[in-house]
């Protein structure tokens, strides 16, 4: 098997979300968007396909991947990594972690296996939380308190047992008593028997992130995701220490699998956090979450990815919770979110499964894909 391009596959779709000012995703009018797949095209087949990617990192890549085995995935993914150093605004983490994705979409086809079996995982359903977008300015929306509630109590009635709320953010709000106000209206709406986690704004002082916390402690959510710029470890560590509820991370934090190492190893937080495409592919997620169950740590999977739900199906201790979302009462997402898709698992009664055939188990429309190209 030798590796023969690493191809950008660009497509118009039409999408029904945009993005406020600071990159948050809220629900729009239909408009016009560009849709990216990686593609590792292999001597005789079979290919491999990703959702995501970047033609300008897929170019250099071809440096680094053209002619080598692809299933030699580690030592790929090696190159790779080493040289973000030389093609550190073209090469950026979640690129390669379409790359990587791809290779393993190789692997599992050539196998015949799906990816969670090539990695030892097992088919079984895994418990999903709802996810909600981020709290906006329509009163119908995410606007207000209430419209959490009568959203999230419709969320209870689907079935879900479990539901995240990323409450307001710049540009809307960043006020801790607000935030506080809305999760005990929703804890009181949902009643005990409902997890609840929070994933808020993302810069908050210590004093601030601590008064919230004291809050979570008290209406048992089951953690606290994200609420402090996470190039401090020290803040981060001040914080579990002072608060009830657990405080789960990295997220964002640069440096893959070795910060989250460094995390674990300096007791940071009480929750770890890997996704596929915060480290860089499946190959980093996988050694991520080798760490964690090192230092006896639960480690919680972040995005609602196909790769991601393979990880999760493989992860050596089987995390709490899938991620699915982001959700908002006037987004469908099962229908709008991937309209280049034909089949994408969705839950059902509060669990979620892996798709059963070869490699990623991607089902492309494409004619669809085809008929809209962008050369």
């Amino acid at each position: 098997m030798e590796i023969t391009d690493v191809e950008s596959i660009r497509f118009t779709y039409q999408s029904h979300r945009t993005r406020d000012e600071k990159g948050h995703s809220h629900p729009a009018p239909p408009r016009e968007a560009t849709g990216q797949l990686t593609r590792i095209a292999v001597d005789g087949g079979p290919d491999g396909y990703c959702v995501g990617g970047s033609p300008a990192a897929n170019r250099v890549a071809k440096r680094y991947l053209v002619g080598s085995n692809p299933l030699h995935r580690e030592q790929l993914w090696s190159d790779l990594y080493r040289s973000q150093r030389l093609h550190a605004g073209t090469l950026y983490t979640k690129a390669i972690a379409a790359i990587d994705c791809a290779l393993y979409d190789v692997a599992g086809k050539a196998a015949d296996l799906p990816v969670y079996e090539l990695l030892g995982g097992s088919p079984d359903p895994v418990p999903v939380y709802a996810s909600t977008m981020v709290g906006d300015d329509d009163p119908d929306g995410l606007g207000t308190v209430d419209a959490y509630i009568d959203f999230c109590e419709d969320l209870v009635a689907e079935g879900y047992g479990a539901i995240k709320l990323h409450s307001w953010m710049p540009p809307f709000d960043a006020n801790p008593d607000r935030v506080v106000r809305l999760c005990r209206a929703v804890r009181e709406a949902v009643g005990p028997e409902i997890d609840l986690m929070l994933d808020s704004h993302h810069y908050y002082s210590r004093s601030e992130a601590k008064r919230i916390g004291d809050a979570l402690g008290e209406l048992d959510f089951r953690w606290f995701e994200e609420p402090m710029d996470e190039y401090s470890m020290s803040a981060y560590t001040w914080l579990a220490d002072q608060v009830d509820v657990p405080i789960l991370g990295p997220e964002t934090a640069e440096g893959k699998h070795r910060i989250r190492a460094e995390w674990a190893k300096r007791d940071v937080v009480d929750l770890g956090r890997v996704g596929v495409f915060d480290v860089g592919g499946i190959t980093p997620a996988r050694k991520t979450a080798a760490v964690y169950e090192a230092f006896a740590m639960e480690c919680e999977p972040h995005g609602n990815s196909i790769p991601e739900l393979h990880h999760t199906c493989a992860m050596p201790t089987v995390a709490s919770y899938f991620e699915w979302g982001l959700l908002h009462p006037k987004y469908d997402y099962e229908e709008r979110s991937y309209p280049y898709l034909t089949d994408f698992p969705t839950p059902a009664d509060g669990v979620i499964a892996p798709p059963s055939g070869p490699g990623l188990g991607y089902e492309f429309d494409w004619d669809m894909i085809e008929g809209n190209r962008v050369e």
